[in-house]
């Protein structure tokens, strides 16, 4: 039998003769219940805003872009186009064009995205399914699709007449303009569609035309392109992608994931999540000052006990084992009510969408495993070092007196 762990059990869930180290005991356990129910209630809302913010560019992003390393484009050859077609690793990509310029509507100017893109390009994301308004962009022609944002930036309504939209772009080249127009290439165009993420780095990111188009404002040749964007065939693997990519683009390319997109994005969630999981860690740790109280009282209430065992050989190690096993039984105990409490109120948020941010969104949650995993540990975790220093009060010189 295991002496220590016995006796921890028998004062752990034993009332105390002095009812202010029952009441301390009490505290610290529903302390530490109510810290774990916050912290995964916390951390499974933020999952839950992090996989909604993720699945905005997940919509609008492809799942694997090729890209020059150094400068603004790459040229693709007729051998290429042929090898790419070949490629059963693929469902389907698109050629785009790419790059910052100027908007002009009326007396409104807005700096944005133009974003060239080929027929295929609704074959690897999603974007034409989120318009709100109007239609996608028809090849070979003036058409663009706005976001949302970009559109109210600018008061244009798709089908405006009333008023010409215009793109300006510097022209390539070097010398003196005789005039300011001249350093500018202008197109007009047509605003055909208006997509909607209800996200506004989304909404007021690109404004989207025939790639055709863009390679003519930017005096482009044919068969240079931004980059290249890939839908992965189902039963394939990003690496296997590209490794069969990196066969026909040998030199002078990078490849990009989502997550590597969005590297930005994923930083600042990563980051906020930590901060988030620090802060709650920091309120635990001032509950459980509540616990080591609890058992330093309860060892100098139980000093004679203490006496008694180490005079028929439990020895000092045994001793402080008692609390230390005390403290993690009580620790435990909360840590698990605390996590049912707080999957009970994920849950109903989840299927009953209770709190909104809206009236028709809901405040998103996420119930994964790893939260669970994370919150347990940290309360065992911090509850261990707070049992291991009250137990140090346990000393033979301490006995002794």
């Amino acid at each position: 039998m295991n002496v220590p762990f016995y006796i921890a059990k028998r004062y752990a869930f034993s009332k105390s003769k002095t009812k202010a180290i029952n009441t301390i005991t009490k505290i610290s356990t529903i302390g530490i219940l109510v810290s774990s129910m916050a912290l995964f209630v916390v951390l499974s809302v933020f999952s839950g805003l992090k996989t909604l913010n993720l699945s905005y560019t997940n919509e609008i992003d492809p799942d694997l872009v090729i890209e020059p390393i150094e400068g603004k484009s790459i040229l693709l050859n007729s051998d290429q186009f042929a090898e790419l077609s070949k490629l059963k690793e693929i469902d389907a990509y698109s050629l785009v064009v790419e790059e910052r310029v100027v908007f002009n509507f009326g007396e409104k100017q807005l700096v944005a995205n133009i974003k060239g893109v080929d027929s295929l390009y609704h074959k690897v994301t999603n974007i034409d399914q989120n318009l709100i308004f109007g239609d996608w962009i028809l090849p070979n022609t003036n058409q663009v699709v706005l976001g949302q944002i970009i559109a109210m930036n600018l008061s244009v309504s798709a089908y405006s007449e009333d008023k010409n939209l215009e793109v300006l772009a510097m022209r390539p080249g070097e010398g003196a303009f005789d005039s300011p127009e001249d350093a500018y290439n202008k197109i007009p165009l047509v605003p055909y569609g208006i997509y909607a993420f209800n996200n506004t780095d989304v909404d007021g990111k690109y404004i989207y035309a025939d790639y055709h188009l863009v390679q003519d404002l930017l005096d482009w040749k044919s068969n240079q392109f931004s980059k290249v964007e890939f839908k992965i065939a189902q039963g394939f693997s990003e690496n296997q992608v590209k490794n069969s990519l990196q066969n026909i683009f040998p030199e002078n390319v990078q490849f990009k994931n989502r997550s590597q997109l969005n590297d930005s994005l994923h930083k600042m969630l990563q980051t906020e999540s930590i901060a988030i999981y620090l802060i709650f860690t920091m309120v635990i740790i001032v509950t459980l000052f509540s616990l080591a109280g609890a058992l330093i009282m309860m060892i100098l209430e139980k000093k004679e006990h203490l006496k008694t065992l180490n005079d028929i050989g439990v020895s000092i190690v045994n001793l402080k084992r008692i609390f230390l096993f005390q403290g993690m039984i009580l620790s435990t105990f909360g840590a698990i009510v605390g996590l049912i409490f707080g999957f009970a109120i994920v849950y109903l948020q989840y299927t009953f969408e209770i709190i909104k941010i809206s009236d028709q969104f809901p405040y998103p949650v996420e119930i994964t495993f790893s939260n669970v995993i994370l919150v347990f540990a940290t309360i065992l975790v911090l509850s261990f070092l707070a049992s291991l220093l009250a137990s140090t009060r346990i000393s033979k010189k301490y006995l002794s007196h």
